[in-house]
């Protein structure tokens, strides 16, 4: 009788906590044998998996933060490495979190162990250089953003698009959101992502409460809607109009007229929901002035560097100001204006090439594969 697969899920972070969790999900029901073991959270636990990592005391929220978990990530590899050499699994299956998840994926590969990554580093978007020891570590890459194929593919690593795991969500209605969260529907209405992270929040914060305050005043917009997470903290957010809506981030995007959002995915969630937006960045002056030296790519918002093209305005570092993002916003609350319709059908477009449902999985056909190989 052959002995049942043994899977190992690295996934160091809330995002590909959840990403893992749907793929050990679907490879559970092809595979109910499987023994699956993890450095994850709760999700994972949830989809089956055996969690002897668990991955709360390696979150980390900043770069201060990142530097003092570094000893412990150590560790981990460590522990890790003993385990790949004895011969306690048959299969890694690495999602996202790449600074940690690159070198264990070189350490399962020296093991002798097959390694699937999904959820890819952004190695396009600097240093495209360090694709090749992604070559070297991994037997098969499933990506999620159309254009990364073509570019792992140049760079010799074995490369399948699966689609966008946002793909898969069952996205609210206009209508619907406004329901949920108690919006008459004919108000006009502002979607503000100031992003999660305390320091992304310290610095684009200020200038996003600003804004939103100026277009209330103005009347350009009636409300809006400041999605939050509950442990961080928004100055002057009581002032009038603005709203502090957490734990609901689709319904705030889906009840919008347009958003201002943090680069990052949530511009592929607005994306998803239709609701035009500008983008807006800006990180340390220090690390902007280092990276700005090794980006290759045209664009820093998702959704822009999916269309191919400069669908949403996009203002980073100095950029980023109060009264930049009411100019760049308050065209798109008007409904039939070109500025609101020419964006809507370009993420229409950005929504088509995110790719089918499904997602999880055609990866764990590929962790089948794999284990069959």
């Amino acid at each position: 009788m052959k002995a049942p697969a043994r899977v190992f899920v690295s996934a160091g972070e809330p995002s590909g906590d959840a990403h893992a969790a749907s793929v050990v999900r679907a490879l559970l029901r092809r595979r109910p044998d499987t023994l699956v073991e993890a450095f994850g959270g709760p999700l994972l636990r949830s989809a089956g998996a055996t969690v002897r990592f668990p991955m709360e005391p390696y979150t980390v929220l900043g770069l201060f933060e990142a530097l003092g978990k570094i000893p412990a990530h150590l560790r981990l590899l460590r522990t890790l490495r003993g385990d790949f050499a004895a011969g306690r699994y048959d299969l890694v299956l690495l999602v996202d979190y790449p600074g940690f998840n690159l070198r264990l994926a070189e350490s399962a590969h020296r093991a002798g162990l097959r390694t699937l990554y999904y959820v890819a580093p952004q190695l396009w978007a600097w240093r495209p250089g360090r694709a090749r020891r992604l070559a070297r570590a991994v037997d098969r890459l499933a990506v999620v953003l159309p254009f990364e194929a073509d570019f792992f593919r140049r760079h010799g690593v074995p490369c399948e698009f699966v689609g966008h795991p946002l793909a898969e969500r069952d996205w609210p209605s206009r209508d619907m959101a406004r329901r949920e969260l108690g919006l008459p529907a004919e108000e006009r209405i502002v979607a503000m992502f100031p992003g999660s992270r305390q320091q992304e929040i310290e610095r684009l914060w200020p200038d996003f409460r600003d804004a939103g305050q100026a277009l209330v005043r103005e009347r350009a917009c009636d409300r809006v809607l400041v999605a939050g997470r509950e442990a961080a903290v928004y100055p002057g957010v009581e002032v009038a109009g603005l709203t502090l809506v957490t734990g609901r981030a689709d319904s705030v995007l889906a009840a919008a007229d347009a958003a201002v959002v943090k680069s990052g995915t949530t511009t592929l969630e607005a994306a998803c929901t239709g609701t035009p937006m500008v983008v807006a960045y800006r990180v340390h002056p220090i690390w902007a002035m280092l990276v700005r030296r090794m980006v290759t790519v045209r664009w820093f918002s998702l959704v822009n560097l999916v269309a191919g093209e400069p669908v949403v305005p996009e203002l980073i570092q100095r950029q980023v100001s109060a009264r930049r993002l009411v100019e760049a916003v308050r065209p798109l609350l008007e409904p039939t204006s070109c500025a609101a319709n020419t964006q809507r059908e370009a993420l229409a477009r950005v929504r088509r090439r995110l790719g089918p449902p499904g997602a999880a999985e055609r990866v764990a056909g590929m962790v089948e594969e794999l284990l069959a190989a």
